[in-house]
This record gives C-alpha cells, sequence and structure tokens, in this order.
C-alpha cells in the first residue's frame, strides 16, 4: 500500500502533543532543580565521563543553572506554541547538551526527548491553537497526515524494540533482573510483603512486561481497541512509577500515547481548555489546510527518512561486535534496551612504573563521586576513560612511566561476581574507540536467547 504524503488530516492531535510535551519538559526541569540534581550530578564531580567525541561538552560552572533556565523556558514556550521554531531548536539544543555534559546520567527516556524534539523542528505543530496563530491571526485546521504519524512511528519502534530487547533467556527463563529488584519492595502497601516476594509473580512481570512492549503500538493504532489499550499504557507505567524511581519518563509515554487518538478526542480537550482555562470567546480565522512548499516537504522528508533508518538500524549495530552484550555493553545504549539487566562491580586501578615495577593503589572516591563509581565500576568504556583520566593525573604531578592497571570483578543479573578486565593489560595505552575491546574477559556464562 503506497503512502499518501498529501493526505491531510486535523491539527488538533499534533497541537495537543506540543501543549504536553511541553508542561512534561519544563516539569522534568523544575524537578531535577528543586531536588539539587544539577550541583550533584554536574557542579561536585571532579571529573565527567563524556560521550566519544564530545569531551569537548562539559558542565560551565555556576553558568549551567542559566543552561536549565533556558532549557526550561524553552519547554514552557514549545508548550504554548510561542516562537514555536525557535523554541524547540533552543529546547533541542539546550537539553542535547545537558544530556551530553555527563555519560553517567544517560537514560534511555533522555535519548527519547532529544530525538522526540529534534523530530518536532521540522513539524508544524503551531499551525492550531497555539500563541503564534493567536498572535498571526490565523490557524490551520489541517496539517500534512505523514507530521503526526511520524511521531507515531517513532513511538511504535521504541515500545516494539524494548519488547524485542526482551526476548532473552534471562528475562524470560530467569526473571532477571525482575527476581532480584521486586523483593526489595517490601514496604509497598499491600503487595510488597506477599506478591513482590512470590516467584511465579516475577515471571509474570517479565513476561507481561515483554507482551506489553510488543503488542501495546499496535493496539493503540486500532481504533477498535485504542481506549483499553491506552488504559493498560495508564496502569502500567503508573504502576512502574510505584516500583521504580524512573522519575518522569512514565508520565511522558502516558501522555505521547494520547497522539494515537482521533481528532475529535483531541478537540474536546482544546474545547475543555478554551472555556475553563484560557476562558476566551475571541475566535481567529481558520485557514483550512497547512502545506509545506514542494522543496521544503522534500527537503523535510528526505530528513525523516534518514533519521527513521538510524532509529531502526542502530539498536542491531551489537550483532558487529563479538562476545555477551549484556556484559560488554558494546551497542547496549540507545536501543530501547530498558531496565533489562543489574550488574554490580568493583573496580580499583593501580598506578604502575613500568621500568622499576613499582606501583600504587587509587582511592576512586578521590575523583569520582559514589555515583560515578558505581557507574565505572561495570561499564567497560568508563573504566578506560577513568584509566586515561588518572594516567594524565599523575604524569601531570610528575609520576614517570605510567601505566594504568584494572582489578575489575562483576557479576550479572544475580550470577556470581568473575574477573571483568584483563588485568595484565596497561588501559593507559588503549585508545577509546568503537571497535571491540579485547581486554573486556570474556563472559564466564551464557545468555542463550537474545531479542535486539
Amino acid at each position: 500500500m503506497k503512502y499518501n504524503f498529501k493526505e491531510q488530516t486535523s491539527a488538533a492531535p499534533l497541537a495537543i502533543f506540543r501543549l504536553f510535551f511541553g508542561l512534561m519538559m519544563f516539569a522534568s526541569i523544575i524537578r531535577f532543580w528543586l531536588n539539587g540534581w544539577i550541583e550533584k550530578l554536574y557542579l561536585e564531580p571532579k571529573f565527567h565521563f563524556s560521550y566519544l567525541g564530545f569531551s569537548w561538552i562539559q558542565p560551565i560552572g555556576n553558568y549551567t543553572y542559566l543552561l536549565f533556565i533556558i532549557c526550561g523556558l524553552s519547554a514552557l514556550f514549545v508548550a504554548f506554541g510561542y516562537k514555536y521554531r525557535i523554541s524547540i531548536i533552543t529546547f533541542f539544543l539546550s537539553f542535547l547538551y545537558i544530556e551530553l555534559m555527563d555519560k553517567t546520567t544517560y537514560l534511555n527516556h533522555y535519548y527519547f526527548i532529544s530525538i522526540l524534539s529534534f523530530l518536532l523542528i521540522f513539524l508544524p505543530a503551531n499551525a492550531y491553537f497555539s500563541v503564534d496563530a493567536f498572535i498571526r491571526k490565523k490557524q490551520y485546521k489541517q496539517i500534512p497526515k505523514w507530521t503526526i504519524d511520524s511521531i507515531k512511528l517513532l513511538l511504535v519502534i521504541i515500545y516494539f524494540y524494548a519488547g524485542l530487547a526482551k526476548l532473552n533467556s534471562d528475562w524470560l527463563f530467569r526473571a532477571m533482573p525482575l527476581k532480584i529488584w521486586l523483593p526489595s519492595k517490601y514496604d509497598i502497601p499491600f503487595i510488597g510483603e506477599n506478591l513482590m516476594q512470590q516467584n511465579w509473580f516475577h515471571f509474570a512481570m517479565s513476561w507481561s512486561g515483554m507482551l506489553y512492549d510488543l503488542a501495546i503500538p499496535f493496539l493503540l493504532l486500532y481504533k477498535r481497541t485504542r481506549f483499553v489499550a491506552f488504559l493498560i499504557v495508564i496502569f502500567f507505567h503508573v504502576f512502574t512509577r510505584v516500583l521504580f524511581p524512573i522519575g518522569m519518563f512514565p508520565y511522558i509515554m502516558i501522555v505521547s500515547a494520547l497522539i494515537f487518538f482521533d481528532a475529535s478526542f483531541h478537540n474536546k480537550i482544546i474545547n475543555f481548555i478554551k472555556k475553563h482555562v484560557l476562558k476566551s470567546k475571541k475566535t481567529i480565522l481558520i485557514v483550512t489546510d497547512f502545506h509545506f512548499s514542494k522543496i521544503k516537504r522534500k527537503l523535510v522528508l528526505a530528513v525523516f527518512g534518514v533519521f527513521f533508518v538510524i532509529q531502526i538500524l542502530v539498536p542491531w549495530r551489537y550483532l558487529v561486535y563479538p562476545g555477551e552484550l549484556f556484559w560488554t555493553e558494546e551497542g547496549y545504549r540507545f536501543s530501547w534496551r530498558v531496565m533489562l539487566m543489574e550488574k554490580a562491580g568493583s573496580t580499583n586501578f593501580k598506578i604502575v612504573d613500568l621500568e622499576s615495577g613499582k606501583y600504587f593503589r587509587v582511592n576512586n572516591t578521590d575523583f569520582l563521586t559514589s555515583f560515578q563509581e558505581k557507574q565505572m565500576s561495570y561499564q567497560p568504556d568508563f573504566i578506560l576513560e577513568y584509566a586515561h583520566f588518572l594516567g594524565d593525573h599523575f604524569t601531570k604531578q610528575g609520576h614517570k612511566n605510567v601505566g594504568v592497571f584494572a582489578e575489575s570483578y562483576v557479576a550479572l543479573n544475580g550470577r556470581l561476581s568473575t574477573e571483568f578486565i584483563d588485568k595484565k593489560v596497561d588501559l593507559y595505552q588503549q585508545k577509546a574507540s568503537f571497535k571491540h575491546k579485547k581486554w573486556v574477559v570474556p563472559f564466564q556464562s551464557e545468555i542463550k536467547i537474545k531479542g535486539i
């Protein structure tokens, strides 16, 4: 079936999506500020872990607060549809900078917000029910259908790939890592001391999570199952929010799912806001259709084509690496692998004079926060970056012939802790790249079934 890129549809769903997305992002920035995380995560650490190629992006001292102010205000302007194009570009760039400042804070939903805000740059989300429309005294009731479908497609990819990732033997046949996490929730009223401790419940949660992710996007797409599917979305995300400290993500996914509903539903929300919030009876001239110019439409669709090819292919990049994905984490990030593993590690470093053989051990707390040390202890690229930092640091202090060696042990999904990094390899001589890290000791167990 050929897709009709000239077909028009109501602008209401995109307007409501813009409104709720902006408000959620504004609330997220406020929450981040009030919890003191700006100082804790970006100002207190002496060292920041960087994404490969982005070491030049660093916190900017107390101006980091200004960065968050800009990000929060731009999110609010996006919500209201004020100076929309400038606002969404500003939000995208400021949020992306925040995300890239320290790899330690990586979360799947931060990545989701970054790519979604990039997508929104190209969409006419201010065409209808916006401050921009009020100022220009003209709004468009109809917009190209593909603009809304692009958001739906992104959500389908995220959910479906999250489901595929759960098709692994640890998740399905060992109920890992839920079997580790759920019993610790004994303090939850009514279910903490009974259901959360039951083996069958751990498996039920694992299997239902997998089935939910695989099925929910298609249930939302199908009109007859949409309402029930949305109720399931609400229940699932509220329940996971109760169980796990995952911030605003559940609420973001709930409001995002509204994009699947028909225009009549969104128009009811708009009418309610007009009547009870804005209390305005002023009408704005409605121009029936919004159209991109032919050249602009081709350009935007070309960008979207590349964008979605990347989103579809990136989760599969792990296939080019040998070894166990959960162990090496080569190709793990940016792939919608959500809460699939529990890793605990202990990684300590020796600074060795390669000529004399003399060495001393590093106290990680001299350079890292407890959160950074935890993340570093079981992620190879973190370990390598930190080893280079230590090598540079002690070389600058006057130490000669510096070599950096790690003694590292990691436990994955309830297995016994085993050696993680080859202790004979001088990490200071290893270069950071996308190549396979041969100095990671091979996984001693096996995850038999793998999804993406």
